[in-house]
């Protein structure tokens, strides 16, 4: 039985690879840029557009949880908060919270959600996808701990 050995890299293969690097470099350097940018144009539309409402909260219709979110969470948001239901997505239109939904809801756990924009600050983002999960089964004790620094944060 023969043991087989990966091929070591040349060094014309090494130079290859740091040319292709010293060329990508700007290019990713400039979509960060840009990246960083877009971020802070929403937050900057966002602290403007959004004076009362200085909440963004995510949720769908799920039966895990609707109706504890209607009945706990949303009616002492409404006041505050723009909602977005991801049971809906489908028929949202372009928005200034669909937008900032996208830039900072991430892509795990972003349903149930609260951001909070606060003036000069960074979001702050409140993810109730896992207390649900243990709500379900019958402990709710981190989904009250969720909500309740939520509340905490905004002052209700």
């Amino acid at each position: 039985m023969e043991i087989i050995f990966p091929e070591k890299p040349t060094l014309g293969k090494k130079i290859i690879v740091v040319l292709i690097l010293i060329l990508l470099f700007p290019i990713l350097l400039i979509g960060a840029l840009l990246y960083v940018l877009w971020g802070m144009i929403l937050y900057i539309a966002i602290w403007l557009a959004w004076r009362q409402r200085f909440i963004l909260f995510v949720y769908s219709d799920s039966p895990t949880w609707k109706d504890y979110i209607k009945a706990n969470i949303m009616s002492r948001l409404e006041k505050h908060a723009v909602i977005l239901n991801w049971s809906e997505r489908k028929s949202w239109k372009s928005s200034l919270a669909v937008l900032a939904f996208r830039y900072f809801g991430g892509y795990r756990n972003f349903n149930p959600m609260a951001l909070v924009f606060r003036p000069f600050r960074f979001a702050k983002t409140y993810r109730f996808y896992e207390a649900f999960k243990e709500f379900k089964h019958g402990k709710p004790d981190k989904v009250e701990k969720v909500m309740k620094a939520l509340f905490d944060d905004i002052g209700i």
